[in-house]
């Protein structure tokens, strides 16, 4: 049993419907950068893997050919085909799948995209290891990974709030055998086959028109508070909810910008 209790399917199928509605605020200029990465054209056909309730895979349908979405949620999957209706985008195919063993061709795709979801993969070598096989040669893979807590204003405030409300929750220290290491980052693209690897980091920054509006965005949009407040229960989280709220309302200023930072690392499957 994986020891990480985001790698299962369960939390992000319980915040499927906040995750549309609240995410993109803070996740959707990171899928645009990515996109920036692989050099697409109308002809580019693409996976967009972990692909939650479509960030990417919204953006990207309008500009090229075919979108395969895969994720392990079928509400995160009911929700991107949702929005793909009612965007009019009929290039988008969304299937319900595991990113360590995708249901797709080998050679087939012209660039390959995991946000924020490989990271968390209980094997994260399967995980490259697949984005590589379903690449032409040729191909672009883009993936990306929250850099440590401490570089994000942003997640730092909202820890600090977490923290106001039961003092045993500690800010995460970095750790430096996952993605948030850039050089591990780099090494496991280039063991799965990668060339001309590539690390870039990225910061994005989200205003709230107050700590109301942060507490909401956030609480109904992370999967981590979501399973905290089931576990709980409905009673203690809401005396914790209000300490968070009154926290973040003496030191969130009012739409003021607060900015995180992720790592996007691009890699290359050789040509034949």
């Amino acid at each position: 049993m994986c020891a990480n209790p985001l790698a299962v399917a369960e939390p992000w199928d319980l915040v499927a419907d906040g995750y549309a509605e609240f995410a993109p605020a803070i996740m959707q200029p990171f899928s645009a950068r990515a996109l920036e990465f692989a050099a697409l054209t109308a002809d580019s056909r693409i996976v967009d893997v972990a692909a939650g309730t479509g960030m990417l895979s919204l953006l990207a349908a309008p500009r090229v050919a075919e979108v395969h979405a895969v994720d392990f949620s079928t509400p995160m999957i009911d929700r991107l085909r949702a929005a793909a209706r009612a965007a009019g985008l009929t290039n988008i195919q969304a299937s319900v799948g595991d990113g360590q063993a995708l249901p797709l061709a080998s050679d087939r795709f012209d660039a390959a995209f995991s946000m924020f979801g490989l990271m968390f993969f209980p094997v994260r070598a399967k995980g490259f290891a697949e984005l590589f096989r379903v690449l032409r040669p040729g191909g672009t893979a883009v993936v990306s990974s929250w850099a440590p807590v401490l570089e994000s204003p942003l997640m730092r405030l909202m820890f600090g709030a977490v923290h106001a409300a039961d003092p045993a929750i500690q800010e995460p220290q970095p750790n430096y055998l996952s993605l948030e290491n850039p050089e591990i980052f780099e090494s496991e693209m280039r063991r799965a086959g990668f060339e001309a690897v590539s690390i870039q980091r990225h910061t994005g920054s989200v205003v709230f028109t107050d700590g109301d509006d942060m507490f909401e965005t956030i609480a109904r949009s992370n999967a981590a508070l979501l399973l905290l407040r089931r576990r709980i229960g409905e009673q203690l989280w809401a005396e914790r909810a209000a300490v968070m709220r009154a926290y973040l309302a003496e030191h969130y200023r009012p739409n003021h910008p607060l900015s995180t930072t992720a790592f996007l690392g691009i890699g290359h499957k050789p040509e034949s």
